[in-house]
């Protein structure tokens, strides 16, 4: 869906976007991290050619950019630095507007695809109110609108959670889960690790304008050959791991291991009450921090 070979941008001396080779496939949820200044929106600028590149290569949706953007666009949606809106016209009035400027949206039905847009993004009983009256959080809610005008193949979208509460955040994960398992492809630059760690499949990770890192979350979030134990019985079950126990907290257990389930058998075969057990896996922070290396750590957490 997203191909980029050798991809720079550079402003003067400042070089934005270095040699970056980014791939994302048709079906992922492609969580493009960075934090504030590595690159991430003048690449998603790139790849809808709103910037051009210095040099290096970009194909979206099989075609190249720039040259034929012209008809990759109206398969793709996208949010890029905040939503451009008319402040005193109305956000349902707006989206009326932004279909009917754009190619293959049928007048019959544009009332229909206006009010299931804004009902997607929660805004559908919003009152007639100018958009400049609007919080952040709903003009981003508004942003997402429009770019689900039409359905799109692919959705690029920087920052979309920006000035929503934790229960916002929520409703735009679970909308976005939604469309990709309807078969949209989602590519979304964000700075939130933990965000990007439930809903991403895949993720790319830049840092002052170099990619990285890139692999399925899955792969990443690899067992670090340790296991956690929650057991009412701790003494009894170091008694019997005598050696094997790296960390303990009450009832929580730290345990090198690397299966839970022949760790199991051996605890509960010794007597030792089993709570829970599970596999200690490597967090998405601490996989992005090992890549990036010292001075990036400006990384959000939850909003």
């Amino acid at each position: 869906m997203i191909t980029t070979h050798a991809l720079t941008k550079r402003f003067g001396r400042i070089v934005a976007v270095d040699a970056v080779d980014l791939s994302v496939r048709e079906g992922d949820r492609y969580g493009f991290l960075g934090p504030n200044g590595s690159g991430k929106t003048t690449l998603v600028r790139m790849l809808l050619g709103l910037v051009y590149a210095t040099s290096g290569e970009i194909e979206v949706l099989g075609r190249p950019i720039p040259k034929r953007v012209a008809e990759v666009l109206p398969d793709v949606g996208a949010l890029v630095e905040g939503p451009g809106a008319y402040g005193h016209l109305s956000g349902r009035r707006n989206l009326t507007l932004l279909d009917a400027a754009g190619p293959g949206g049928g007048r019959r039905t544009r009332r229909k695809r206006v009010g299931e847009a804004l009902e997607r993004v929660g805004l559908a009983h919003v009152d007639q109110r100018p958009v400049k009256a609007y919080s952040l959080g709903m003009r981003q809610r508004l942003g997402l609108a429009a770019a689900l005008l039409r359905r799109p193949r692919l959705l690029i979208l920087d920052e979309p959670t920006n000035g929503l509460d934790p229960q916002g955040i929520k409703e735009i994960r679970e909308l976005l889960i939604e469309l990709n398992q309807d078969g949209t492809t989602v590519f979304l630059s964000s700075h939130l690790l933990a965000e990007v760690e439930q809903l991403g499949t895949r993720v790319g990770v830049v840092d002052r304008g170099r990619l990285v890192l890139e692999d399925d979350l899955e792969a990443l979030r690899a067992a670090t050959g340790r296991v956690l134990v929650g057991t009412p019985d701790p003494a009894v079950a170091a008694s019997v791991l005598d050696g094997q126990i790296e960390a303990r907290d009450g009832d929580r257990l730290v345990i090198r291991h690397d299966d839970p389930a022949a760790l199991n058998a051996l605890l509960v075969g010794a007597g030792v009450r089993v709570r829970s057990i599970d596999a200690e896996r490597r967090t998405l922070e601490q996989v992005v921090l090992a890549a990036t290396g010292p001075g990036s750590d400006r990384f959000g957490g939850p909003e």
